[in-house]
């Protein structure tokens, strides 16, 4: 297409359509389908008037064989009749009929071909205008497909995406400090628990050796003193109490010995 048929083309689709933008996709199909239908039309009317012409000329060529069918018998008529000077003016009549005859069946012939070559120009531009009206539709289906994209993509360009999703970092950055303050927090019940437990466990052996210390710093009984009754009766409990001390002193010493 030449710059001249562009500029054309726009600005019948302006005027035809009121668009404002000199090449909307839409409208510019719009206006090639008509342009189309338009050279549809104006070679239609050629294809009539070349048919019209072709009957003419036929026509023509009919009425010039049927004179000079006719000569030809004014010719035989007058020889038959003996005059010769007529029958000769009715051949020379025959020949001009003839030589028109000739000219016009030369004329039919090129006609003939020239009505046969719009008419397969016809079939082809009314293919190409149902081809392009298929496509016209896919194209127009295309372009609404293409601006609610677009119209998508300003909608999520205008949304304020960057915002939101540092709203969503802070708040999830809140809630892995809290996850880990409670961990702590566990962690350190978990080890102070440990630790009273370990307090316990250590205030127990202190004061088992304490008690074992003491009974091992107690004043013995002399062997040969007589015992009171009343000793004479604790005796046994206190010779008890003896060998635990004995035991304890003995497991201390174990214990020295280990450190």
């Amino acid at each position: 297409m030449g710059l001249f048929d562009r500029i054309k083309r726009v600005v019948s689709a302006n005027l035809n359509d009121l668009v404002n933008k000199a090449e909307d996709p839409e409208k510019m199909l719009e206006q090639a389908i008509l342009e189309m239908q338009e050279d549809l039309v104006q070679l239609r009317q050629g294809v009539a008037q070349a048919i019209a012409a072709q009957k003419r000329t036929e026509k023509q060529y009919t009425d010039a064989q049927n004179e000079i069918n006719k000569w030809q018998r004014n010719a035989q008529l007058a020889l038959q009749k003996g005059d010769e000077n007529l029958a000769r003016q009715a051949l020379e009549r025959k020949k001009t009929y003839n030589d028109t005859s000739t000219a016009l069946k030369a004329s039919l012939d090129q006609q003939s071909t020239q009505v046969e070559a719009i008419k397969r120009n016809l079939i082809q531009l009314e293919s190409k205008i149902s081809e392009a009206k298929t496509k016209k539709e896919m194209l127009k289906a295309r372009i609404t497909t293409a601006k609610a994209q677009e119209q998508l993509e300003g909608m999520v360009r205008g949304m304020n995406t960057n915002s939101a999703m540092a709203a969503f970092e802070r708040m999830e950055e809140k809630v892995l400090m809290q996850e880990a303050r409670a961990q702590s927090a566990a962690e350190l019940a978990g080890a102070d628990l440990e630790s009273q437990f370990a307090r316990l466990e250590s205030s127990s052996d202190v004061d088992d050796e304490l008690a074992a210390l003491k009974a091992s710093l107690a004043p013995a009984t002399p062997v040969n003193q007589p015992l009171l009754p009343a000793e004479q009766e604790q005796q046994p409990t206190s010779q008890k109490s003896n060998e635990a001390v004995d035991s304890e002193l003995e497991s201390l010493r174990k214990q020295l010995d280990q450190l």
